[in-house]
């Protein structure tokens, strides 16, 4: 059942969410970059065949890389506030992607899958950690 997004509180708010997309996002379209400059070209987007359908995978690796939003996932790092308005509708999307993420991760990882999952914040902050997460995950040394 899809629940529909309350309206916006102003003019703003409604802007900035029109301008969220699900794929090839900036966070997404860096790490892409990362992985070719590494020398990891090769991959597959949102690949259908693996549960969750990871932003990045490489299936014969059998690794599967999450690119998750800081807001939408609800990063553990930035600890961000929830909204102020409309609570009762953007607390139980965010648990719940929350929860889809914990599941996708479980069912790949069962399937033999390495997950990574890089946040936006790593990107922004920490890209040379980014760096050495993807290398260690491609290189089998997780």
């Amino acid at each position: 059942m899809v629940i529909k997004a309350p309206p916006a509180t102003n003019e703003n708010v409604a802007k900035s969410m029109r301008s969220n997309k699900s794929k090839n996002t900036k966070p997404e379209l860096r790490i892409r970059s990362m992985l070719r400059e590494m020398g990891y070209p090769g991959y597959r987007l949102n690949w259908k065949k693996a549960p969750g359908h990871p932003d990045i995978a490489y299936p014969g690796r059998k690794i599967a890389i999450f690119v998750n939003g800081c807001f939408w996932h609800h990063c553990p790092r930035c600890d961000l506030p929830m909204p102020k308005s409309h609570q009762d509708y953007w607390l139980p999307k965010i648990e719940r992607n929350v929860q889809r993420d914990a599941e996708k991760k479980t069912e790949l990882e069962s399937m033999g899958w390495t997950v990574v999952t890089i946040w936006e914040c790593e990107i922004k902050k920490e890209p040379d950690k980014v760096v050495e997460i993807l290398s260690m995950a491609l290189n089998g040394d997780n």
